[in-house]
């Protein structure tokens, strides 16, 4: 499906947008945006796919990037009102979206919020290509994010100590859409929207998150679970950065 990368990107994006429009025309005090998914591709920068030679690579940078950027500008001239470049493993990789994301900016004037979330993918509390979260908030916080935050490989409950870290060194808001737990022996997830939803809950009252959602496993019931909770609660405050 490789010809018609830009075709999905740009059609998927429409779709999204004229459902986001005729709900927002429907009910104006309530504005719906679209973000524009940036996944973190097969290949990786940083880890060599051949065991017998570690200095090997898939792909370079530069052939990353711009396989980024075919991604970007179809998702913006699909009308994405936001570029969210998710679920990395390779912080290498997020690098090299984030430059094809700001190229694309200077090449067409136009210029939209980015947000960036990371996957930490065990206890060991690092991303897959070895960094620990804090080192990966520093390594992409050149972008001026919109929000910084986790999703993916994880459940709720396990996602926790991640998100409560994210509130005390990330300058911008907070996102995260853990998975539905971790999957069964039959490949399903069986947290249900009540015991998913408790987790959350718990980040929210303590100030600790402005975006949430779901992620592997999680279905509409999820998402309408927490949108009606999050009422109840006040988002993350930003910091006070003294000037220097």
């Amino acid at each position: 499906m490789e010809s018609q990368v830009y075709a999905i990107n740009y059609e998927s994006a429409q779709i999204a947008k004229k459902a986001a429009t005729d709900y927002t025309l429907q009910n104006p005090e309530k504005p719906r945006f679209v973000a524009g998914a940036i996944g973190p591709t097969n290949r990786t920068l940083s880890l060599s796919p051949d065991v017998n030679n570690p200095g090997y690579r898939a792909i370079t940078f530069d052939e990353l990037m711009d396989a980024y950027y075919f991604q970007v500008e179809a998702l913006v001239k699909g009308g994405v009102d936001i570029l969210l470049i998710e679920t990395i493993f390779d912080t290498l990789n997020s690098k090299a979206a984030i430059y094809a994301v700001k190229k694309y900016f200077k090449d067409s004037g136009v210029e939209l919020p980015i947000m960036i979330s990371g996957t930490i993918t065990d206890a060991s509390g690092r991303t897959l290509s070895g960094q620990t979260l804090e080192a990966f908030y520093i390594s992409i916080a050149h972008a001026r994010p919109f929000s910084v935050g986790i999703n993916c490989a994880l459940g709720a409950s396990d996602m926790r100590p991640y998100i409560e870290e994210l509130n005390k060194i990330a300058t911008c808001f907070i996102s995260c859409y853990p998975n539905a737990g971790l999957p069964n022996a039959f490949g399903g997830y069986d947290e249900t929207p009540e015991s998913m939803c408790s987790v959350i809950d718990e980040w929210a009252a303590n100030g600790w998150v402005n975006i949430v959602g779901g992620c592997c496993g999680t279905t509409p019931e999820h998402i309408k679970h927490m949108a009606t909770d999050m009422k109840k609660f006040k988002p993350h405050e930003l910091p006070i950065l003294e000037s220097i």
